[in-house]
């Protein structure tokens, strides 16, 4: 697979439980050789993370960082009503939005509520990715989720934490095996991503793409391995 060039769904201190800042993240991304460094901070509903008012400043954080293009996302939660954990008004001044279910603030209802509750959140009009759909502790159909993916223009993430965790990710590798045949199938394009708390694993990707490499997986699918296909899928 070409190199990847971005990774957008990194955390730092202000989540709560990540380890740099923005500006150690991005200059671990530089050298890293990244041209695109997305900060997706937890929204509301993980324990310590930043209250919305953060999200109302991000324009006075440079765009450019030590030769490295910024941009602004947040790691969203499904709730169990299908709703999203962060209100429309701060979403509305991300550059995109994740979307994930977290153990945190949601309580498995069934493979079929789940998913059913996923899709219901990709509907919002920033929100482009999924975040690790990769645990059977909280199921999900992947027919249906990929096919709500092409219809929602959304591209579901392989998670290189999963794979690094996969102990606790019950059933991931076998979940990605499924969701990547169904991306092949309905043509539906993924992300690969750090999902990053700490400098150290800005840009490490390398389980995620040994992965993906081994189901033959069309590399022109993937979002990351070109900056301008990238931005082209969140601002389009």
């Amino acid at each position: 697979m070409d190199k990847l060039v971005a990774d957008i769904h990194t955390h730092t201190i202000a989540s709560g439980h990540a380890y740099g800042t923005i500006r150690e993240m991005a200059q671990a991304a530089a050298e890293k050789h990244l041209q695109i460094l997305g900060i997706s901070e937890h929204a509301p509903g993980i324990p310590g993370t930043v209250d919305p008012f953060y999200f109302r400043n991000l324009e006075i954080i440079p765009r450019d960082l030590y030769g490295v293009h910024i941009i602004h996302g947040c790691e969203i939660n499904v709730l169990n009503d299908g709703t999203l954990s962060l209100e429309q008004e701060y979403i509305d001044m991300l550059d995109y939005a994740i979307v994930g279910i977290h153990c945190q603030c949601y309580e498995d209802q069934g493979r079929e509520k789940n998913t059913q509750n996923l899709i219901k959140c990709m509907q919002n009009e920033k929100v482009h990715f999924v975040s690790h759909p990769d645990d059977d502790h909280t199921p999900l159909n992947y027919k249906e989720l990929v096919q709500a993916a092409k219809e929602t223009h959304v591209a579901l993430e392989v998670n290189n934490s999963s794979l690094i965790k996969k102990d606790r990710r019950l059933n991931c590798i076998e979940n990605y095996k499924t969701m990547l045949h169904y991306c092949k199938q309905y043509h539906v394009p993924i992300i690969i991503s750090s999902d990053a708390h700490d400098p150290s694993y800005v840009g490490r990707f390398n389980l995620a793409v040994d992965l993906i490499e081994s189901q033959n997986f069309n590399k022109d699918l993937v979002l990351n391995v070109n900056a301008k296909k990238l931005m082209d899928f969140i601002y389009d």
